[in-house]
């Protein structure tokens, strides 16, 4: 058995379960939820495989939960009746973090629940980030830039352009983050067959799967950018013509609940000027080896194309940032000026209300270009309604981590960490 790797997430876990009478850790299949849930666990059922805890569950619910705790439901979405349990159970036992529960898909559509509030906390959990599985070295944190804090001087990243696109192509997934680059992408090849052959099916309702197949082929295309729903029908249909459109869209939400996508909402801030905004979200996964797998693409075709493979980069940097940004309690946004054609990858919000803006750059060449952006964007924003902002941050594959004179700081992504 392989030696657990820690997880970001182990401390926010840790935290509400002094706080709560059940957690929720929710991700794609894969991502490690498991694990991280049975370190905490001291019993263990797994719903999708254990018939018999199915059965009590059903004559003798009691029985589960007199079991010593925490006691983890695995698969729970399996027995979506399960929810309501460890939610009565929540009010009938006093403690905290008595009940553990992972899940790889949202319940199937015909799942009636109560909320939970004030009794399940939930934490989301994604592939690993590149410090979570050794190839950052983690010494600029995220939480220290958003704080104001200086930047320690450092030994400069010693990843190559080449080896940062492997990581991409490789992906954060517990299974593959050890093997070669070929070895990974026939694991991810399967698992997007499995994805599309049973766990899309599964959520209840007939779907073709070659057309799963080509809808995950047709969002590889359009990371970093907005689903086009007209040429993404023509391009999952095929020669048979264009899906309609409320196929489309059952496909998209099924990839939703199986947490496979992440799209970044646009922000909507106070400007200064009556500036247009782009409404819409953009495309990510939840991880950019899957799109990469999506299209049949190796770090080698990545390297052929650096303008895809800038695109599949912003994605990496985004899985990191929302797995280092959770436990601060972070959403992240995109923001583009319609009107003028400027914008900026992210904008990050922390509950206080602080923000940042960030840009991303596969070259550090590139700072320059990425700094105007982040200024201009800055001089649109209405900071009597949100502030200055807390950091302008360009986030590249390069090698140094500095703060310019302009004040906007630069750093590596195999140098940031949480």
């Amino acid at each position: 058995m392989k030696p657990y790797r820690l997880r970001v997430i182990d401390s926010e876990l840790a935290e509400l379960r002094e706080v709560l009478g059940a957690i929720l850790i929710e991700g794609p299949k894969a991502v490690g939820k498991t694990a991280s849930a049975t370190q905490a666990a001291k019993t263990v059922f797994r719903m999708d495989l254990d018939r018999n805890a199915r059965a009590l569950l059903d004559v003798n619910p009691t029985q589960l939960f007199n079991s010593p705790t925490p006691i983890l439901f695995d698969e729970w979405q399996e027995t979506p009746d399960l929810w309501d349990q460890v939610r009565h159970a929540v009010d009938d036992h006093a403690g905290k973090g008595l009940y553990l529960l992972t899940g790889s898909s949202r319940p199937r559509d015909n799942a009636r629940m109560h909320s939970g509030a004030g009794r399940i906390g939930r934490l989301r959990m994604r592939p690993m980030s590149l410090f979570e599985s050794g190839h950052s070295s983690g010494e600029v944190s995220l939480a220290a830039l958003l704080s104001g804090k200086p930047i320690a001087g450092g030994a400069p990243a010693t990843t190559t352009i080449p080896e940062l696109i492997e990581r991409i192509v490789i992906g954060g997934w517990p299974e593959t983050i050890e093997l070669p680059e070929n070895r990974a992408r026939i694991w991810l090849a399967a698992y997007l067959r499995n994805a599309a052959e049973i766990d899309v099916p599964a959520l209840g309702t007939r779907r073709n799967p070659t057309y799963i197949m080509r809808l995950l082929a047709s969002l590889g295309r359009v990371v970093g950018g907005t689903i086009n729903h007209s040429t993404t029908a023509v391009e999952v249909g095929g020669a048979s013509g264009p899906i309609d459109d409320r196929t489309l869209t059952k496909y998209l939400a099924a990839l939703d609940r199986l947490m496979l996508t992440e799209p970044l909402p646009a922000w909507q801030p106070h400007m200064r000027s009556r500036t247009r905004l782009r409404t819409k979200p953009v495309h990510h996964f939840v991880d950019p080896s899957i799109g990469t797998a999506a299209l049949g693409v190796s770090s080698a075709d990545l390297l052929r194309d650096l303008g895809a493979a800038g695109l599949h980069f912003e994605s990496l940097i985004l899985r990191d940032l929302r797995v280092y940004g959770q436990a601060l309690g972070a959403t992240l946004s995109s923001w583009r000026d319609s009107r003028h054609g400027s914008e900026v990858d992210a904008i990050l919000e922390l509950p206080d209300g602080r923000w940042a803006g960030f840009e991303f750059k596969l070259g550090e060449t590139q700072a320059d270009t990425a700094a105007d952006s982040l200024l201009r964007m800055a001089s649109k924003i209405d900071t009597d309604t949100h502030g200055p902002p807390a950091a302008l941050i360009i986030v590249t594959g390069g090698r140094f981590s500095y703060r310019r004179p302009d004040g906007v700081t630069v750093v590596p992504i195999t140098s940031l960490g949480p």
